[in-house]
């Protein structure tokens, strides 16, 4: 198996940091080797555990930093969160450690995290923004 150390387009079931023969089912990823990423929103990182550029699919780890926010946004497919530590937050409520949330696609709304939090997200398609 190969270990990738430097971000790029990679297959579905890749990521930076990930372990995978084609002739393997399974794809392992080396979290703790994978480097937070600045996202263009203050205050918000994240970790790619894996991308299917062709069909938009991404799983990822977000940390918000307290105080951090998501601007207006419209989930184009279905997401799903699951909060790892702290909490964020939405007009809909507040989503705390070991809860999960999942969103409809079509759905619009912005996030944030008063306290700073740790998630694990799945996207469907990659959201659209209004900011």
């Amino acid at each position: 198996m190969k270990t990738q150390t430097q971000p790029q387009t990679l297959p579905m079931g890749s990521a930076p940091g990930s372990q995978h023969d084609s002739q393997q089912d399974s794809t392992y990823v080396d979290v703790a080797s994978i480097p937070w990423t600045k996202q263009r929103f203050p205050g918000i990182e994240t970790k790619l555990l894996m991308e299917n550029k062709a069909t938009g699919m991404l799983t990822a780890l977000f940390r918000w930093a307290p105080g951090a926010r998501l601007p207006d946004h419209q989930h184009v497919g279905i997401e799903q969160t699951y909060v790892i530590e702290g909490s964020f937050a939405d007009a809909d409520g507040v989503y705390t450690a070991g809860n999960y949330v999942w969103r409809r696609a079509g759905s619009r709304h912005d996030a944030w995290s008063d306290e700073g939090c740790v998630t694990l997200a799945i996207f469907q398609k990659p959201n659209t923004f209004f900011d």
